[in-house]
């Protein structure tokens, strides 16, 4: 693969992404490295859970403002903020996907793309 200025934008969005989650004790941080999959529509998914509606919550602010304060950008798209059980923050190269801990074992998001790379974060 090409090192190119959008691997580099993406790689430096989801460490932010990954700080903010870490700053709000998001529990089984991951990473999944898409961008060697062609089939994928974004290069890669961050994906957490918390243990109620409110950490979800706390969570996706937290990212929302580490990324704006580091990067100035805001996500393309939003959604479940409504419920927080399942939020979805999509920066374009990079989407987040935060769970409430039982939605995240139900959907097993991760399964579907057992052929990218995987890294693992710890909270701070």
């Amino acid at each position: 693969m090409v090192k190119n200025r959008r691997t580099d934008e993406s790689q430096m969005i989801s460490d932010v992404i990954i700080h903010g989650i870490q700053e709000k004790k998001g529990n089984e941080i991951v990473r999944l490295d898409l961008r060697n999959i062609h089939s994928s529509v974004t290069d890669y998914f961050i994906i957490c859970d918390a243990e109620s509606t409110t950490q979800v919550r706390a969570i996706a602010n937290s990212v929302e403002a580490e990324v704006y304060k580091a990067l100035k950008e805001e996500p393309w798209r939003k959604e479940g903020l409504d419920h927080c059980e399942w939020v979805l923050l999509d920066f374009v190269n990079v989407v987040v996907h935060i769970f409430k801990k039982d939605k995240r074992l139900y959907y097993g998001v991760e399964e579907l793309w057992g052929d990218a790379e995987i890294k693992t974060y710890q909270s701070a």
